[in-house]
């Protein structure tokens, strides 16, 4: 479900992959039963290649890594999580259009 350019995150490398990266990272957060996640998927592709070098794009699977998605309340999937220097800046629950994610990743490079 994901390719070379979406990095797949864990809860035990959630703090060295996110938390510590030097770039803007979006991270969505989903499951494999979640229609809305799977619609989200194929544009979360496209931002990781279009932003390939500027931003980390990675998907974290709830079902599997209940500790992080606990600690950021999240409550409804898919949501997507931008973590800048450690902290998040943005949040967006629900599907987006790809536009929508682009405009926030561009304000958060500016």
């Amino acid at each position: 479900m994901s390719s070379e350019k979406v990095v797949v995150v864990t809860d035990s490398e959630f703090d060295s992959t996110v938390l510590q990266s030097e770039r803007l990272v979006v991270l969505d957060f989903w499951a494999e039963w979640c229609q809305p996640c799977k619609m989200l998927a194929p544009t979360i592709e496209e931002i990781a290649g279009e932003y390939e070098d500027k931003v980390k794009i990675g998907k974290l699977n709830v079902d599997d890594n209940p500790n992080t998605a606990t600690k950021y309340g999240i409550r409804g999937i898919p949501t997507l999580l931008f973590f800048k220097g450690g902290k998040v800046v943005q949040q967006v629950t629900g599907v987006k259009s790809k536009a929508e994610i682009k405009k926030i990743i561009d304000e958060e490079l500016a």
